[in-house]
């Protein structure tokens, strides 16, 4: 039986406002997967390599990684409007600041650390607003929340290459955080938390949809399948973010399409990564996390494979194969988040699914620095995509052996 709690939530008919707020709110904030779009202008400007013109990228991820089990505490103490403003202005400052950018060190900071240390503040606050007022469907409200952030390239792709064109990397960066400031402080004034769940209900402290034990983060890292779920979330999001930052330059040094059509393919790309979220939770809430897992890796072996039989003019392939990276990294962002409400219940959501977060920081940097350094030496991304084929088969066997109910020790 649902708790009054519970069922009165999910009978609510204004909580679905909450979902096109935090998908816009993600989409400002996930116009990072935009990066390839600015990295050749970067590399022209300052006159660097692939390795080093993919850095403020990754540390923006790695920040935005670390900001989540931080914000995580403090979601529930603050709310979720208060986080999301903050994290949105801090992204604000870190674009335009990005904008007064001389060298590539002075970019990581502003563009890396800043922004990215804003969107892990932020980050968590919608995500929670809408698994907390949808316990009964965590997996799609959540992914489709978080659908804002990967379709955010669909838009700001497009946009970001004409402004590119127009006026130049710094004056976008410039004019998009001002935009930001506005479009996130503005959307996130009316985000707040199921009034029960605000007072404490004891009926939130067993989870009964999904019939699991709240564990707080302490007890959850005790557990071995909070390790296999951080692992499957390295892979997923390694490979997936790797994908994402090289879709441009793959398109015009692979398949030798012109800049424009290659700023299109990441903006219809970008459409991928956007379903994948709602898709996956789905699968997730239907089926659960070790299935979703396995068929998420399963792809990924077909997309590499895809992608080793690409060359010059093989639109429909690298178009197939990328299509893929972003339906699964938009997948492993929303069976994360669910699977963590699956295992270890709802009460502490927020600083737990901070917790596992870090998993997304590190597959940043070791996705980052395999594509640019297998580019830098061997000539070709195309050999990005050996690795991902046994990263895939090895994901496969974590999520059979680890991905299971967790048994708690007392």
């Amino acid at each position: 039986m649902e708790s009054i709690s519970n069922s009165n939530i999910s009978k609510g008919n204004k909580r679905w406002l909450y979902i096109p707020l935090g998908l816009i709110i993600f989409m400002c904030m996930g116009t990072v997967y935009a990066w390839s779009v600015f990295r050749k202008p970067i590399e022209e400007i300052f006159n660097i390599g692939a390795t080093e013109s993919g850095l403020p990228y990754m540390f923006f991820l790695v920040a935005y990684a670390l900001g989540m089990p931080i914000a995580g505490g403090l979601i529930d103490k603050y709310g979720p409007r208060v986080m999301t403003i903050v994290g949105g202005l801090i992204v604000s400052i870190g674009w335009i600041a990005s904008g007064f950018a001389s060298n590539i060190t002075m970019l990581i900071i502003t563009y890396g650390i800043i922004a990215g240390g804003g969107v892990g503040i932020a980050y968590g606050a919608p995500m929670a607003v809408a698994a907390k007022w949808f316990p009964d469907k965590k997996g799609l409200a959540v992914g489709l929340t978080l659908g804002g952030f990967g379709l955010s390239p669909f838009v700001t792709a497009p946009v970001a290459n004409w402004l590119v064109n127009s006026y130049g990397p710094f004056q976008t960066f410039r004019i998009l955080g001002i935009a930001f400031a506005i479009i996130i402080t503005v959307l996130a004034l009316p985000l707040k938390f199921p009034e029960r769940e605000l007072e404490g209900d004891d009926d939130n402290q067993k989870d009964s949809t999904l019939g699991v034990r709240d564990l707080t983060a302490k007890e959850m890292i005790k557990t071995s399948t909070f390790y296999g779920l951080w692992l499957c979330f390295v892979i997923g999001t390694l490979v997936g973010l790797m994908a994402i930052g090289i879709s441009s330059p793959v398109a015009e040094e692979v398949v030798k399409l012109d800049a424009s059509t290659a700023a299109f393919m990441v903006s219809f790309f970008a459409i991928f990564n956007g379903i994948g979220r709602p898709i996956f939770g789905s699968i997730t809430d239907s089926l659960n996390p070790k299935k979703a897992a396995i068929i998420s890796y399963t792809l990924i072996i077909v997309a590499s494979i895809l992608m080793l039989n690409t060359g010059e003019g093989n639109v429909f392939l690298y178009g197939l194969a990328f299509a893929i990276f972003w339906l699964n990294l938009g997948g492993w962002l929303a069976i994360a988040p669910a699977a963590i409400g699956i295992f270890f219940g709802a009460k502490n959501y927020s600083k737990n699914y901070g917790f596992l977060f870090t998993a997304y920081g590190v597959g940043a940097v070791l996705g980052n620095l395999l594509a640019g350094k297998l580019r830098d030496i061997l000539g070709s991304y195309l050999y990005t995509f050996y690795p991902t084929i046994g990263l895939a088969v090895l994901g496969i066997i974590i999520a059979v052996l680890m991905l299971k109910e967790p048994k708690i020790e007392n």
